[in-house]
């Protein structure tokens, strides 16, 4: 069971690691993930679903489509979330520079060339399940190497986390 704390210990981590200068653009994404997650209890499908036209970021505001009849509902940004959000707004922008045709709207994109069933997917095209599923496990052994025997180890499921904020 993860404990409000620890959830908490893991926004911080990702969020001040994601306005590093040098960080790599996963981390920023998955910083958007965990603050997006705190701030609406979002799984990942709803996570999936929001689109660039969901944020108001001036307001502080996302709209996310919620559970498999897809309710949507308002949630509030606090600042650090926002400053993570536009912080990832211009890598993804970065990150889109060189597709051709439309930029997707959805606001999670792939950050590096990947395969999906052996098919080779661009950098800059929506993410998968999987590939959220893939990017947090990435982040959980990573952190869970760096603190070993200093704290106890973060779950390889992200459900377990996102439980601590689900509203």
């Amino acid at each position: 069971m993860v404990t409000a704390a620890e959830a908490e210990w893991i926004w911080r981590r990702l969020s001040v690691e994601a306005m590093e200068d040098g960080v790599k653009p996963e981390t920023v994404r998955l910083a958007v993930v965990v603050g997006l997650a705190r701030a609406s209890g979002a799984r990942y499908g709803g996570l999936l679903r929001c689109t660039l036209s969901a944020l108001d970021l001036d307001s502080g505001w996302v709209t996310i489509e919620h559970g498999k009849h897809r309710v949507p509902r308002r949630h509030g940004l606090d600042r650090g979330t926002v400053l993570v959000l536009r912080r990832w707004l211009r890598v993804r922008q970065e990150l889109c520079a060189e597709l051709e045709g439309s930029v997707p709207e959805a606001l999670l994109l792939t950050v590096h060339h990947t395969h999906d069933n052996g098919v080779t997917v661009v950098a800059g095209l929506p993410i998968t399940r999987q590939g959220l599923v893939l990017s947090w496990r990435r982040f959980v052994h990573r952190t869970n190497a760096r603190y070993a025997g200093r704290r106890p180890p973060l779950p390889t499921r992200f459900e377990q986390v996102r439980r601590v904020w689900d509203t």
